[in-house]
Formats: C-alpha cells, structure tokens, sequence
C-alpha cells in the first residue's frame, strides 16, 4: 500500500509528509501539475492534495483532477463528495437546503430583474457574499435597498473582483497590529494596492448572479466545528472589533463548554449523510438555535487541537493530530476497496 501525495511545504500536504514520515507508512511525493500526473500515480492506491482557493494553477484543473480520479474508482482526499462544493458559497445553498440542514437564510438570483423585484418585498440589512472566498472576504454589510440595488447592477454589469485590495490591507494591519502576522505581510499587502495577485487575473470578475443571507443580529462570535473520521473539534471565533464578521478574526475562545451540543450533534449528522471525509462547519446563533453560516472541507492547521469530541458526544482532552486522523482513515478507505 503506497499514498501519492501533492508535494507542498504549507498546509494540509506538509503535515500529512510529516505524519507519514514519522510512522513509517510507505508514500509518494507527486506534482499534481505535472501533464502525465494520472500515469505517474498508477503505483499508487490513492492520492492526497490539498487543493487551495488562493493556489492560480489550483483554480484551474484541481477538482477536475481529483472527479476524474474519483470516477475512475482510484481513491482520493479529498474526493467528490467532500470538495465539489469547496469554495462555492451558492453550491452549498443548495446543498444544505437540499438535506433540510439549519441554514441561514439564503437567497442567488440570476437575473437583475428578479433580484431588483426581491429587494422590494424583502428588509435590510442583508449579508452579501460571492460564491468564492475565505476568511471572511468577500462579505459586506449591505444597509439598506438602495445599496442593495447598486451591488445588483453591479454584480450583471462590470461584476466584482474576487480580491480587494484595500480591504485586505486594512485587514493585515489589523493582524499585525494584534501580533498575527509579520511586517513582511504588510509589505506584500501594500504592493498589492497596485498589483493584483495571479490568483485573482486567472479567477476572473464574478458576474452574472448576485448572492445575499440574512443578517442576524447579536451574534458577537460564531462557531467553528471542524469534522474528521467520526471526531469533532470546536471553539468559538469572536467577530472583529466594529464588525460583524468573524472568520479570519483571529480571536478564539477556547473554553469548549461554551460551544453548543447542538452544533455537534448537527455537523456529525450532515458530515455522516453527505458522505464527507472532512468537512468545518461555520455556525451563528438564531434566538439560541445554530444555523449554518458555510462550510468547507480545509481549516487552518493549527486550530483546536486541545480536545475532541466523539460521535457519541464525548469529550476527550489533550492534544490530538486532525491531519494523522486524515491519513489514518484515508488509509482504512483503501484497504476497504
């Protein structure tokens, strides 16, 4: 039994090398890029790739890639059903609505006329979002109907860029400001002011449909509940000062008797039902009732590893390793085949 796995000295990949590494279980290092990738793995049982939202090349083949694999019957991680709807905010509307799941109320139109005519009849304030985007970018307050109505022609005119340059200056100086990041990143983020990054040429204006939630007020933090092999992590991430948003804050709190039973019981049941691998789940509170914010099927690779919870809703602390579980249970898939 040997795995392929995407080299990449960042997030997921890095941590799966490392976990192989040290228990002795037989892998191979790849280029996913590479044009015969699928004849280069044909040794292999499997492959994992932590294919990335902000990654050019990621963009432009990663889940054609990983189907194409996955239909061929050859084992992936993440496969279809855990990432067809990563980083598309409108495909997971449909999904969750789909199974009945608690999600806030969300609402895609595809033409400006009926968009125009819902922002009439509907009351403000609403959340506006793209489809595309992490962190909390690409998310706005939108005040009123009149503001509402410029984001609509917009959105069916010159559409929006899927990076804001000056939102996210604002945004790693906040970071740096609260000691999260370097200088360097502040010289990267101010360079960009002038210069978009490849990422956002290759992805292109998002254009040709417009995508609001509701907005539900209170909320001074919300719930990160991270899914792996039948085990669950959690804490609450606190919103940024004069804001609403709370992905990408930063801020956690840590004391899991604060993170809801039912988030739990809710991210465990959906993760079982869709079939996913891996799956974090964003929540908010609706008059003590957790809704779902999105979902996606990476988080950042140091969260939460003081304790988990199991199926059965017992906790276990100490620390743990989510990215050994990923390999772990990737490994049990194959050998199941």
């Amino acid at each position: 039994m040997k795995i392929a796995i995407h080299k990449k000295n960042s997030g997921f990949s890095k941590r799966w090398i490392e976990y192989c590494s040290e228990n002795g279980i037989p892998f191979k290092l790849v280029d996913c890029y590479q044009n015969d990738i699928i004849e280069y793995i044909s040794d292999c049982d499997g492959l994992m790739w932590h294919f990335h939202q902000s990654e050019p090349k990621d963009i432009l083949f990663a889940k054609q890639l990983i189907f194409s694999l996955h239909a061929a019957g050859i084992r992936v991680f993440p496969d279809f059903y855990t990432s067809w709807h990563f980083n598309d905010k409108v495909g997971q509307k449909y999904l969750l609505e789909a199974i009945d799941a608690p999600l806030v109320p969300s609402y895609v139109f595809y033409s400006q006329d009926k968009a125009l005519k819902w922002v009439k009849n509907t009351s403000f304030p609403k959340v506006l979002k793209l489809r595309s985007g992490a962190g909390s970018t690409n998310v706005r307050l939108v005040e009123d109907a009149a503001t509402a109505k410029k984001c609509i022609y917009k959105a069916f005119k010159l559409g929006f860029r899927q990076y804001d340059p000056v939102l996210n200056f604002k945004e790693r100086w906040r970071k740096y400001r609260l000691g999260k990041t370097e200088w360097t990143d502040m010289v990267k983020a101010f360079i960009r002011l002038g210069y978009r990054p490849k990422f956002d040429r290759i992805a292109g204006r998002e254009k040709g449909y417009i995508y609001f939630q509701d907005f539900i007020p209170g909320n001074k933090h919300d719930i990160r509940i991270n899914i792996i092999d039948g085990k669950a992590s959690g804490a609450r991430r606190k919103v940024r000062k004069n804001d609403f948003r709370a992905s990408g804050s930063g801020l956690f709190d840590f004391d899991t008797s604060k993170v809801p039973v039912e988030a739990l019981k809710i991210s465990f049941q959906i993760a079982e039902k869709l079939k996913l691998q891996t799956v974090a789940f964003d929540f908010i509170l609706d008059n003590d009732n957790p809704v779902i914010v999105e979902m996606s099927y990476g988080f950042g690779q140091t969260e939460f590893h003081t304790g988990y919870w199991d199926s059965d809703l017992n906790y276990y602390e100490g620390e743990f390793n989510p990215f050994g579980w990923m390999v772990e249970s990737f490994i049990r898939e194959i050998e199941s085949n």
